[in-house]
């Protein structure tokens, strides 16, 4: 079955032909296994006739996704702790604003991409580093242990979803992917709009603590937690297609922009429910 993700069609297409390129042409009398030029520059390993081997090319497997997810998360983790120590209390919103604009933009350039880029997967797994760990120290200097709520219960919501996968309730079936794709779409738009609108200071209540509030919080995570279907089943094909190895980062990446998210919105919807204390 085809995949429904153009872009993981896309690298699929560009994986087979990556993994035909070292293989010889047809000689010009249909004889199998000439080279692209004739004669032959270079000497044959089986001589005239024989194929050549291809490039080694190391397919993709769910480990290596596994161990750059853990990379770009320990990664993530050790940049926001170094911010959350080294950075001034006066300087948290700048780090913040800052870290979230050049997140943003390499974020952008990784999705968009039709090559995997471990440098800027590395890139992007630190600045978003920075931004997790000024956010969570605003959120801890409000509401004390906070934020090793927010994390248990991230995870807590990943496993699950990865349970629930696992056991088929929940398939990446092309109309639930759309779904997604449209609904994920209006609800980034959506926040930004009211950021914009905010800057003017016009409040729309969705970032207050109101019910509306409360509410809005409580849709972006359900979306942000069916999003990991979609990257489950975005790695299975991409296994199964032979991606080549270094596209396990783009795949750890899409986890790893999963968690951030859902990891705010559950920190934003619990500190609603904290109180003015």
């Amino acid at each position: 079955m085809k995949t429904s993700n153009p872009v993981l069609a896309r690298l699929g297409q560009a994986a087979e032909r990556e993994r035909a390129a070292g293989y010889a042409q047809p000689g010009p009398y249909g004889q199998p296994g000439y080279p692209q030029q004739y004669p032959p520059q270079q000497p044959y390993p089986g001589g005239y006739g024989q194929p050549v081997a291809p490039p080694a090319v190391t397919p993709m497997t769910l480990d290596d996704v596994v161990v750059k997810t853990v990379l770009m998360l320990a990664l993530l983790g050790a940049s926001a702790a170094a911010a959350w120590v080294l950075v001034p209390d006066a300087l948290v919103g700048v780090a913040w604003i800052g870290a979230a604009v050049v997140g943003l933009v390499l974020g952008l350039i990784i999705s968009f991409s039709r090559m995997a880029n471990p440098a800027l997967v590395v890139a992007y797994s630190i600045i978003e580093g920075v931004f997790v760990g000024m956010v969570s120290k605003a959120f801890e200097s409000l509401y004390d242990g906070i934020v090793l709520q927010a994390v248990v219960a991230t995870f807590g919501v990943f496993f699950l979803m990865a349970m629930i996968y696992k056991a088929r309730i929940i398939r990446a079936t092309p109309k639930f992917a759309r779904i997604m794709v449209a609904v994920i779409a209006g609800l980034f738009g959506v926040m930004l709009v009211n950021l914009v609108l905010s800057l003017f200071g016009v409040n729309t209540h969705l970032r207050d603590g109101s019910p509306l509030a409360i509410g809005f919080s409580l849709v972006c995570i359900v979306v942000a937690s069916l999003s990991f279907v979609l990257n489950f089943a975005d790695i299975e094909e991409g296994v199964r297609m032979g991606l080549p190895q270094r596209y396990a980062w783009t795949a750890a990446f899409g986890i790893v922009v999963g968690l951030v998210w859902l990891y705010i919105e559950i920190l934003r919807l619990l500190s609603y429910f904290q109180g003015d204390d």
